[in-house]
């Protein structure tokens, strides 16, 4: 597989916060529509590794991996996207670092003023003018670990997509949640609260990573099947914000564990456009593994 690489994204009640289809539909993806979307894996380092020198090293061993099999991030031919985020103070080196083969970076975050007295922040504009081409919103550990609510997270989202950059936009259930059955409601008030004034245009920039909260690194499971029916859910939701053109462009990636032991079958699901990796891309040839996916017969 030839890869692409940018190293740097209650239905019934929800409906009040965006604007919705005139027909009420069921979005199914076909064989051909998924072909039609570009692959998109995302490595996040969190906040590791521990220095500049070991960001490097990492940066540079994945690179070599894959070097030989990337195409140009601006093409789609069989090509699999890769997005990978390193912490802020290591963007511009590693971009240094696997430029050559066509790699470039994104951020983990931002805040949603664009200047000012906001000691620790980083502005859009900032990550964009060292090479920024992504940047996550709302991950999980952005929504429970810093209180980063839906509004804030919706500000973020608009100031990402009005700085031309792309916006991963990360949604799913906690575990308590989930126990509770609600997970399709809570994940379709995320995407309503978090989309809110994202116009049909706009969502060419965005990309949706489901990330079922209790499986991330915890060791409990979501199955490859279980996962296709959150995605289809996600895409039928969008075609009711929007419409089925956005339902079936928009590239939705899974988040929770991905290893290179489940990535096959993961990829191998017709809703599942990508994979949004924590800790496996830490580990180049993990990474690697992983960007190299295969698909089941």
């Amino acid at each position: 597989m030839r890869l692409s690489v940018a190293l740097s994204a209650f239905a019934a009640g929800a409906s009040a916060f965006v604007p919705t289809s005139q027909n009420g539909f069921r979005v199914s993806t076909s064989l051909n529509e998924q072909e039609a979307r570009q692959p998109i894996m995302a490595g996040n380092w969190k906040m590791n590794p521990a220095t500049e020198e070991d960001a490097l090293k990492l940066a540079t061993e994945f690179s070599g991996l894959i070097g030989e099999e990337t195409c140009a991030i601006s093409e789609f031919d069989g090509c699999t996207e890769v997005v990978l985020f390193p912490p802020f103070p290591f963007i511009s080196k590693v971009k240094d670092a696997v430029d050559e083969v066509g790699i470039t970076v994104g951020a983990q975050g931002c805040f949603f003023e664009d200047k000012g007295a906001y000691t620790g922040s980083v502005a859009a504009s900032m990550v964009k003018s060292v090479g920024c081409e992504y940047i996550l919103c709302g991950h999980s550990e952005r929504r429970t670990l810093m209180n980063d609510d839906d509004v804030n997270i919706n500000k973020k989202v608009k100031k990402v997509l009005e700085s031309g950059m792309n916006a991963i936009l990360c949604v799913g259930e906690t575990k308590e949640e989930f126990d509770l059955d609600i997970t399709k409601d809570i994940c379709a008030m995320q995407l309503s609260k978090d989309l809110f004034g994202v116009t049909k245009e706009q969502m060419e920039n965005v990309v949706i990573a489901y990330e079922p909260v209790w499986a991330i690194g915890t060791g409990l499971v979501c199955g490859a099947n279980e996962a296709n029916k959150m995605h289809r859910f996600i895409r039928e939701r969008l075609g009711e914000m929007y419409d089925d053109e956005v339902a079936q462009a928009t590239r939705i990636q899974y988040g929770g564990s991905v290893t290179p032991e489940s990535v096959d079958g993961l990829m191998s699901m017709p809703e599942i456009d990508g994979c949004l990796v924590g800790g496996a891309s830490l580990d180049a040839e993990k990474f690697a593994r992983i960007c190299n996916f295969q698909k089941l017969e």
